[in-house]
């Protein structure tokens, strides 16, 4: 290895703070950013990463994992007894059969396509399962791979343009689908494949929907890679939107609600950078194409509605660590009804972040319980729900640690 490469840290027993130093150079943030997601004094942090402060406690720790986006705890603390998957979940049972769906290419004309209507009534109902179902990876990891084979069968036997471009749809929804179960799973070139195929499926269908769905799944692929990747997440979201307006007077209420959720997406992004002004601009624009969306209207993929825009409040009142902002928010949010079964469950987890900054974590504990009641497998694989939890699985008061441990060992983070 040269001399000047970046060490691994699993190489060489490192202090705490030079991992720190490592992987937030490795993220391009600068000391002043990290400090700030961190909530402690860029000299602090510079203490911290020069070993001159004691490394500091587990509260500290996950939040230096949450602001890095380490996968696994290991990695910033050198311990390799340490093996806490933060941000990826542990792998679903099913991801193996999905994996091989998405890689395999049939070559000869083995599989017999579906008629349209059938896999696209097969696709109504995966998405079903995947908005009612508590435990919806498994449902929807069920179903992925026979829809993945039938898809790429529809495309390949395609008889004419207009066919071709109708099953290029449905190839698109499904890689949407799928992306849903990729996601936070630990293989990432998986989860970039299935993006990229389906912006591609979506862009040779020629449907305004299917593109901006795709456009929304790839600028948060993006997103998550960590904050070197924002700029191309809001490239991808800001093209979608300008392709999208032209069409916007006389849409659809799906290509209506798509282009709102690409512009609350925006505004995500932007409160991840702390920008607030930004954040709540795109959040105000969002919630103007709410509006014009009939009262029970929600989309199928995104769940954007009129009810969702609350949720959405409480998340970019998060992202920008407005603790008594996001509690505000959460109450007003509360007197709607999320119809998604994980997307309520993703809701209560960004509440319980909001009361975790406000400084009340036996109310983050309870309302991460009423998530796991909602849709187990969305806690289970949520990073941030687990940083939670661990933390307060360490709580001094001892009824606090009693209900985070007991949660711990449902999501499956402690062995009962």
């Amino acid at each position: 290895m040269s001399s000047d490469a970046t060490p691994d840290p699993y190489a060489d027993p490192l202090r705490f703070g030079q991992r720190v130093q490592i992987l937030r150079e490795q993220r391009g943030m600068t000391r002043p950013q990290l400090a700030d997601f961190v909530g402690v004094s860029p000299h602090t942090l510079k203490k911290i990463e020069n070993g001159q402060q004691q490394a500091p406690g587990l509260d500290m720790v996950l939040r230096i994992a949450e602001a890095l986006r380490v996968r696994d705890l290991a990695d910033l603390t050198g311990h390799p007894d340490m093996h806490v998957h933060l941000f990826v979940g542990p792998g679903h049972p099913r991801l193996a059969s999905v994996k091989n769906a998405v890689d395999s290419f049939a070559l000869s004309a083995t599989v017999e396509p579906p008629p349209v209507a059938h896999l696209d009534a097969r696709l109504h109902a995966a998405w079903t399962a995947r908005h009612q179902a508590p435990n919806h990876r498994d449902a929807i990891g069920k179903l992925l791979p026979d829809l993945i084979r039938d898809s790429k069968a529809l495309v390949r036997h395609a008889d004419s343009a207009a066919d071709r471009r109708a099953a290029q749809a449905l190839l698109a929804e499904t890689y949407s689908l799928c992306q849903f179960f990729v996601a936070y799973q630990p293989d990432p070139s998986l989860l970039w494949r299935v993006a990229e195929r389906g912006m591609t499926a979506a862009q040779e269908s020629e449907d305004p929907h299917s593109i901006g769905v795709a456009a929304w799944l790839l600028a948060q692929a993006h997103r998550d890679s960590g904050p070197r990747h924002f700029e191309a997440a809001d490239a991808v979201n800001l093209e979608a939107v300008r392709f999208l307006e032209p069409l916007l007077p006389d849409a659809s209420d799906d290509v209506l609600a798509i282009a709102g959720a690409l512009q609350f997406e925006l505004g995500y992004t932007a409160a991840r950078r702390r920008e607030t002004g930004t954040a709540w601009r795109h959040w105000d624009k969002a919630n103007d194409m709410a509006e014009r969306l009939p009262p029970s209207y929600y989309h199928p993929v995104t769940s954007f509605s009129r009810a969702i825009m609350g949720a959405h409040a409480v998340t970019v009142a998060v992202e920008l660590h407005q603790g008594g902002e996001s509690v505000r928010q959460a109450a007003k949010a509360d007197k709607t009804v999320i119809k998604s079964r994980p997307r309520r469950a993703r809701h209560r987890i960004e509440e319980a972040r909001g009361f975790q900054l406000d400084g009340q974590p036996d109310v983050a504990i309870a309302t991460l319980q009423k998530a796991h009641e909602a849709a187990p497998e969305t806690i289970a694989y949520n990073g941030y729900a687990r940083r939670i939890i661990l933390e307060e699985v360490e709580s001094k008061q001892a009824v606090r640690r009693h209900r985070a441990s007991e949660l711990a060992v449902r999501v499956g983070i402690l062995a009962a």
